[in-house]
């Protein structure tokens, strides 16, 4: 008898929207789809069914422009061990295109901003976890994008560090409104910190979505 083939399918029938300055949450357990949802508004895989829009485009058809409005910290650090913090941060400004003259000035802001003047020179190989979430925290803010997709960006961080990225998340959605940010988290004390709205995703799909207070 021939097998049957069940298909799991990743991310099912969700919908929301994020407004200019807001903190989008994802709330859930592992395998809830939260990072499938982020991979297909990069562009890394296509939806099988419905459409996504980033500033008015179509992540389909129009991901070349999309890609330069966004900043992405993936769940697993994408760092390279033997270079440091400045060498990420000058090679990731040039790939945003970030124009050469003002590549110094926001390297040594986002730096201090993300507390790794210390470790500038410091191989990203020998840094604690905290402090390469940190650094991929600062690659996907680095040039200050609209848009910006944080992906459990404060696993392995310790209290203090987690705090500080919350802080700095914070000045950019909620204080200075200059980017839109979606994270995906597990801890619903993050997600009460940073979101203006969240969505709790169980199995693929959206279980209830609102404010936090509201949630809670």
């Amino acid at each position: 008898s021939k097998k049957m083939i069940s298909r799991k399918a990743a991310v099912k029938n969700i919908s929301f929207g994020v407004k200019k300055g807001d903190c989008f949450g994802l709330l859930g357990t592992n395998g809830a789809g939260k990072t499938s949802t982020f991979k297909v508004l990069s562009g890394e895989i296509q939806p099988s069914a419905g459409f996504a829009q980033i500033a008015g485009m179509n992540v389909a058809t129009d991901m070349k422009k999309i890609r330069s409005l966004i900043g992405y910290c993936p769940q697993f650090d994408a760092l390279l061990e033997k270079m440091t913090a400045r060498e990420h941060l000058e090679m990731y400004a040039a790939i945003k295109g970030i124009p050469a003259n003002l590549r110094e000035r926001l390297i040594k802001r986002m730096l201090k901003q993300m507390n790794l003047t210390k470790y500038e020179n410091v191989q990203a190989g020998t840094y604690s976890g905290g402090n390469k979430r940190k650094l991929s925290v600062a690659i996907a803010l680095l040039g200050n994008p609209p848009i910006v997709f944080l992906d459990e960006p404060s696993s392995g961080m310790d209290p203090e560090a987690r705090r500080f990225m919350w802080t700095v998340v914070g000045n950019i959605t909620s204080k200075r409104k200059t980017s839109s940010v979606v994270l995906t988290t597990h801890s619903m004390e993050e997600a009460e910190a940073l979101s203006t709205k969240l969505a709790i995703m169980v199995e693929g799909r959206v279980k209830c979505i609102g404010p936090v207070q509201a949630l809670k």
